[in-house]
């Protein structure tokens, strides 16, 4: 049994390191994950002090993070309010709706429903080349499949949010050049038409490769944690730290999937798998590492913050309320 909890530990610090050790790290998307995963049901107000606490393990220093809360603020995801010498990071409005939007997706125990129609958004200005290329990647990062130069197309985005998405992702005039659409002609049946389309807009070969890789980083890791009968197997930080991988690593994954029905996907598509693992692993995670975020969360005046709120117990159909006693993790 120790070799077991033994190996959990390594598996999960492993893929620590592996993040640390990425030549490349997106401060500002790891410090949104962290926001709507942590912060965000404890009252969505952190000092930047904790923040820096909280990522210094990930490789993260001090001057990436003040450097990245800057610039969400300036994308209007926080606001700054100032304590004396210290200063809390906020959410603001938007960014509160966005993650909230965002969570009815991220924590869902199954993919939402499809109601038949297709949402489309087209291009009505002329674009070149260079022009075009950001905003393709932008919407591709949202899950939109493109159809020819000019359309693309989505089975249930919120074409609202999407265009303040691509405003955030410093597209701002994207919105004035995109006609947002919604197919009239909902149908109860799916004919070859959709099958046609889902073929030529995505390449769900490239998304099955992504959610092997997401299931070869994390699927070792919660089979060690499940057959761990005894104590300790990781830390309250590890556990933290894997926890927000495990979600900016899976709402990235999401961002890119467009959810399609069952129906227009192949025989045994991995994404199915991949939610099973990530509500599993998060199950196990999710007690020791609030304990971890119990002892560093301040706001700005010194005070901790308040515990998670109750529609934070729901995520994954229930997850919190099915957590694992601490002492099995």
């Amino acid at each position: 049994m120790r070799r077991t909890a033994a190996s959990a530990a390594e598996l999960a610090r492993a893929r620590i390191d592996a993040h640390r050790q990425q030549s490349r790290v997106r401060a500002g998307a790891l410090i949104i994950s962290l926001f709507g995963d942590a912060v965000a049901p404890r009252g969505g107000r952190l000092w930047v002090g904790s923040l820096i606490r909280l990522l210094q393990p990930l490789g993260i220093d001090e001057r990436l993070v003040r450097t990245a809360v800057s610039r969400l603020a300036k994308q209007a995801w926080l606001r700054i309010e100032s304590h004396g010498r210290r200063a809390d990071y906020l959410l603001t409005e938007a960014g509160q709706r966005r993650f909230e939007e965002a969570s009815r997706t991220i924590y869902a125990a199954q993919p939402r429903a499809w109601d038949g129609r297709w949402r489309l958004l087209l291009l009505v200005r002329e674009l070149h080349a260079k022009a075009r290329e950001p905003l393709r990647r932008a919407l591709a990062w949202q899950g939109f499949g493109q159809l020819g130069a000019d359309c693309f197309v989505h089975p249930g985005a919120d074409l609202g949010e999407a265009l303040q998405a691509l405003v955030t992702e410093g597209l701002a005039e994207a919105p004035a050049q995109l006609l947002p659409l919604l197919a009239s002609d909902a149908r109860h049946g799916l004919g070859q038409s959709d099958a046609e389309l889902v073929r030529r807009a995505w390449n769900l070969d490239e998304l099955a490769q992504a959610y092997s890789r997401f299931d070869a980083d994390y699927g070792p890791i919660a089979r060690a944690l499940q057959a761990d009968e005894v104590g300790q197997a990781i830390t309250p930080e590890d556990a933290f730290l894997l926890r927000t991988l495990l979600i900016h690593d899976w709402r990235r994954l999401l961002l890119r999937d467009p959810e399609l029905p069952d129906v227009l996907l192949p025989a045994g598509w991995p994404g199915r798998a991949a939610r099973q693992l990530t509500r599993e692993l998060y199950r196990r995670l999710l007690a020791p590492s609030e304990r971890h975020l119990d002892a560093l969360l301040q706001r700005a005046d010194g005070q901790p913050l308040p515990p998670p709120d109750a529609a934070s117990r729901q995520r994954f159909g229930g997850a919190r309320g099915g957590a694992q006693p601490a002492s099995t993790v």
